[in-house]
């Protein structure tokens, strides 16, 4: 095929493909891993500097490690901000190109332009994708696939001309990859599926693209001796290996060239399980046994399969199922055992049924469940990486299968385009539903059984909104459903405690920290809750605590300052609010508080005004704040400012009347200064 055509094709791809997923561009964020990725994230609001990719770099945080991951956030961030528009828009091109490499890898290695077409058109369109492109904190995905699949691709370049260049360069898409998301370390046992086939590697002679399904009786044979024109002469693969001079055996050499990358990949495999440890995001054998985990992997290896051919009523969250009816685990095994047994048996026939059943199989391995992480019993995103296995089972099957060349163009390539009309009808439907919260959760609620997450996420949204008692509901529901989750006790307590039932609120607390006596957060929010009933010594220890459980707590810094300050001991005070400007520069109060004892305790106005201008920036409808930052100018001569500042806390209220008192006399001194 021209490369007029591939670049036409790939233009209409990716014309489709923004149509389809065209209602993410007016998505939001979402409560769920957004903040910890992108809107809470002061690391990654702050931007490029010499900090900030240091910490990209070493940081373990969302108990990861994945540092090019966190570089395109920040680099999103400052391009858009909080233009979710734009961040959603980036994820999107980048899965597009995504689809493109796999395009581009089966249109070379086999030469088959269409059946590469649809692999690739079924993979960009298909709604188990609007997950992972939808959802903002996991760019991760879409960056992964993208180096992922570019990696395969430079590996067909490398296996047609073995030479150090191309394999380096496949080496470092790969290590790129591994550096988004550590899902890719399969990605070697993906290599050496495709050198199977198509590339033939393994082989004495070539594999062709699409072998031609052979006749079952002398009768059909002579039949297709007769007529010529129904039958299909099918290419070799487009790209052969070509062996250079070695002591080793080619198959061994095949292996052998294997091992840097399977470094890499155990490398990353190392640095994700220790970082998952450390965020205690990997779920103990008490907590779920391995018969469970082992179980809910059997099936959901089948429930998969079952989204892929009827996309119907995704989630953002799937609950785990503890007890599955052993009918259905059986009957889940079975369904694996036929499918492995019957591509393994057909291999030299149909070894494309092989390379897609196994790449499906061991792509999912490590997000399977049996090192469980999270408390979600799949997830659609995990389809990102195994899905095109199943596609190319599907496209190159049917090529297989049916030879004739008017039943492909009447009814196969109709029916394909069809299919991928109501994929894209699908997508589009599937993106709506991530508009906001109240939508994405609302439809997980609908379409679920006992989805506490669902409840937890919209409780917190609603209780920001101010509806408190709508969101006590759905975290008194999510207790129901896990009553031995302390985060549900948490929420209950924080609702109760926005809603001014403090007593109410401690309870909470205090049974979360039963359950979980790590939560930095609630042993915080606690403290608060204490020193509220004119407990300080308590509370000061509770905030110690968090401090300990988490050094980056704003929140215990921001109230150990408080009653540091009310104590009358300011160096203590001063140090605490300092840490809060450092951690979340964006909290008005701190900056006001660092402000004022800068001017009044320490005497220092000239960093005092730094400060003041911060907390008007972050919050600049508060009076109070342009009166401190109008009175600190004033101090420093700046008249003019200062008035203005003046000025605008009156028109912020009316009735200040120390605003009014400070405007007079600011006006007073520039009127002097003027004789």
């Amino acid at each position: 095929m021209k490369r007029k055509h591939i670049v036409l094709t790939m233009a209409i791809l990716a014309l489709i493909s923004l149509i389809a997923f065209s209602p993410i561009l007016s998505n939001g964020f979402t409560h769920f891993d957004d903040p910890m990725y992108i809107t809470d994230n002061q690391s990654v609001k702050t931007g490029f500097n010499t900090e900030s990719l240091i910490w990209a770099f070493t940081t373990m945080d969302a108990s990861n490690w994945h540092p090019l991951t966190w570089l395109s956030h920040m680099l999103d961030w400052k391009i858009f901000g909080a233009n979710a528009a734009g961040h959603h828009f980036v994820s999107l091109i980048f899965h597009i190109c995504a689809a493109f490499f796999l395009f581009l890898l089966f249109n070379k290695t086999t030469g088959r332009f269409w059946p590469s077409v649809f692999v690739a058109a079924i993979f960009a369109l298909h709604p188990l994708r609007v997950e992972s492109v939808a959802w903002a904190a996991e760019r991760k995905d879409v960056l992964s696939m993208f180096f992922g699949l570019a990696a395969l691709y430079a590996y067909a370049f490398y296996v047609e001309k073995p030479v150090v260049s191309r394999y380096l360069i496949c080496l470092f898409l790969f290590m790129l990859g591994l550096m988004t998301k550590p899902m890719l370390v399969t990605l070697p046992f993906v290599m050496l599926l495709l050198d199977y086939w198509p590339l033939g590697r393994f082989q004495k002679e070539p594999l062709p693209a699409v072998p031609v399904a052979p006749p079952k009786t002398a009768p059909a044979m002579a039949a297709k001796r007769k007529s010529k024109k129904t039958q299909i002469k099918e290419p070799a693969a487009k790209i052969t290996a070509k062996p250079e001079k070695t002591r080793l055996p080619f198959p061994t050499r095949i292996l052998t060239e294997k091992i840097p990358f399977i470094l890499l990949a155990l490398v990353s495999s190392g640095l994700t399980i220790w970082a998952q440890q450390q965020g205690s995001a990997i779920q103990s054998l008490q907590k779920l046994p391995f018969a469970d985990r082992l179980s809910n992997a059997v099936v959901s290896y089948v429930a998969y399969l079952l989204k892929m051919f009827w996309p119907i009523n995704l989630s953002v969250f799937y609950p785990y199922q503890n007890a599955l009816p052993a009918w259905q685990v059986a009957g889940a095994a079975l369904i694996l055992l036929a499918i492995s047994a019957w591509a393994i048996y057909t291999i030299k026939k149909t070894p494309f049924i092989f390379i897609g059943w196994f790449w499906y199989l061991g792509t999912m391995v490590p997000v399977i469940g049996l090192i469980q992480v999270g408390s979600q019993s799949m997830a659609d995103r995990y389809m990102y990486l195994p899905s095109p296995g199943i596609i190319i089972m599907l496209v190159w099957s049917l090529l297989y299968f049916i030879q004739s060349q008017k039943i492909r163009k009447t009814i196969l390539l109709p029916a394909g385009m069809a299919i991928l009309l109501v994929l894209s009808v699908l997508t589009w439907r599937q993106s709506g539903y991530w508009k906001n919260d109240i939508e994405l959760f609302t439809h997980a609620l609908n379409i679920t059984e006992n989805n506490f997450l669902a409840h937890n996420v919209l409780g917190t949204v609603l209780c920001e909104a101010g509806k408190r008692k709508e969101a006590i509901e759905h975290f008194q529901a999510a207790v129901r459903i896990v009553p031995q989750d302390a985060k549900n006790y948490y929420n209950l307590g924080l609702a109760y405690d926005q809603e001014g039932n403090k007593e109410i609120a401690m309870d909470y607390y205090q049974i979360s920290l039963k359950m979980n006596p790590h939560d930095a957060k609630t042993h915080s929010n606690l403290g608060v809750v204490l020193d509220a009933f004119g407990k300080s010594k308590e509370a000061m220890e509770h905030y110690q605590t968090a401090l300990e459980l988490d050094p980056k707590n704003w929140n215990a810094h921001y109230n150990m300052g408080n009653i540091y300050k009310e104590k009358g001991n300011m160096d203590k005070a001063f140090e605490h609010f300092r840490e809060v400007t450092k951690l979340k520069p964006d909290y008005a109060d701190a900056q006001n508080n660092v402000g004022l004892i800068l001017e009044l305790y320490y005497k220092n106005n000239r960093e005092a005004i730094t400060h003041y201008r911060q907390a008007v920036a972050a919050k600049p409808d508060d009076a109070g704040f342009h009166f401190n930052l109008g009175m600190a100018l004033m101090n420093e001569g700046n008249l003019p400012e200062a008035a203005l500042h003046f000025q605008r806390a009156i028109d912020l209220k009316p009735d200040y009347e120390a605003a009014r008192k400070s405007l007079k006399t600011a006006q007073e001194m520039a009127r002097r200064r003027q004789r």
